[in-house]
């Protein structure tokens, strides 16, 4: 019975402590009264990242090589028709 009781306390103590960790670690809290979502209080503490912005499209390669084709001229003339037919004239 005694070993009982001391592994109860143990797994007690072991169950604490795990509890003071996981209120201890800045996870988010949720407020139920008001329905959000907040930061911990040490937001502030942590110091700053920087993430470059992203440029307006992801693939320079393919953005030149699609600048490239669009520059040059229209097959068939300056309207984007093809040629006309040989010996394709009015009746």
């Amino acid at each position: 019975m005694n070993s009982k009781l001391n592994r109860r306390g143990w797994l007690g103590g072991l169950a604490a402590l795990g509890l003071a960790l996981a209120a201890g670690s800045g996870c988010q809290t949720y407020v139920p009264s008001t329905g959000l979502t907040l930061p911990t209080g040490w937001y502030l503490q942590h110091l700053p990242q920087y993430f470059p912005p992203s440029p307006p499209f992801p693939l320079p390669r393919e953005l030149a090589t699609q600048q490239t084709i669009a520059a040059q001229p229209a097959p068939g003339g300056p309207e984007g028709l093809p040629p006309p037919l040989p010996g394709a004239g009015p009746p």
